[in-house]
């Protein structure tokens, strides 16, 4: 699956702490709310505000993040691993609760704000993978993790109703590629 660590400063640096599995309160490994930067190897993790998976989230997909932006910086308080295969990701919006009315599929990350849909999803269903969906074109603004099998039937439990603007799938990279490019003679 892959590990994370994590850095009490900015840039990698002061002490660190390694996870590989699901931490609902880091203040169980005496971690909480001291975290600036991360390395991720492997699969995505999601980084909440609160205990118990609660609260602002930060996804951190594969790679180094010298710093977790200033709406987390220090505000870390629980870690979720995705374990879902990510791969061939693929989710139905529906313009409706209940998953009525109009649908659409999107298998990949997509701008809502540039067509005519944005604003106006009230319910979906994740066929395969994660996804991240947020209230702005830009990503930001309120987030929300949509896991595989998922059937959430109506936005407004979760204060969602007609605001998603912009949905991408979590990634994982590629390892077999690489393999292939590191044994070349």
């Amino acid at each position: 699956m892959g590990k994370i660590i994590v850095y009490e400063h900015a840039n990698f640096q002061g002490m660190s702490k390694e996870f590989h599995t699901n931490i609902a309160n880091l203040k169980d490994a005496d971690w909480n709310d001291c975290i600036s930067s991360v390395r991720v190897i492997g699969h995505p993790w999601v980084a909440y505000q609160h205990a118990d998976y609660k609260g602002q989230l930060l996804v951190l997909e594969e790679g180094d993040h010298d710093f977790v932006g200033k709406k987390m910086n220090d505000r870390i308080s629980s870690l979720q691993v995705i374990t879902e295969n990510l791969h061939n990701p693929q989710i139905t919006l529906y313009e409706h609760a209940d998953y009525q009315g109009k649908s659409r599929i999107i298998r990949e990350a997509t701008n809502l704000t540039r067509g005519h849909d944005d604003n106006t999803t009230s319910s979906h269903k994740v066929q395969k993978g994660v996804w991240l969906l947020c209230e702005h074109g830009d990503g930001s603004g309120f987030q929300y993790i949509a896991r595989e099998h998922e059937h959430l039937p109506n936005y407004k439990a979760i204060k969602f109703n007609d605001k998603l603007s912009f949905l991408r799938p979590l990634r994982v990279q590629d390892t077999s590629r690489q393999d292939v490019l590191l044994h070349m003679p």
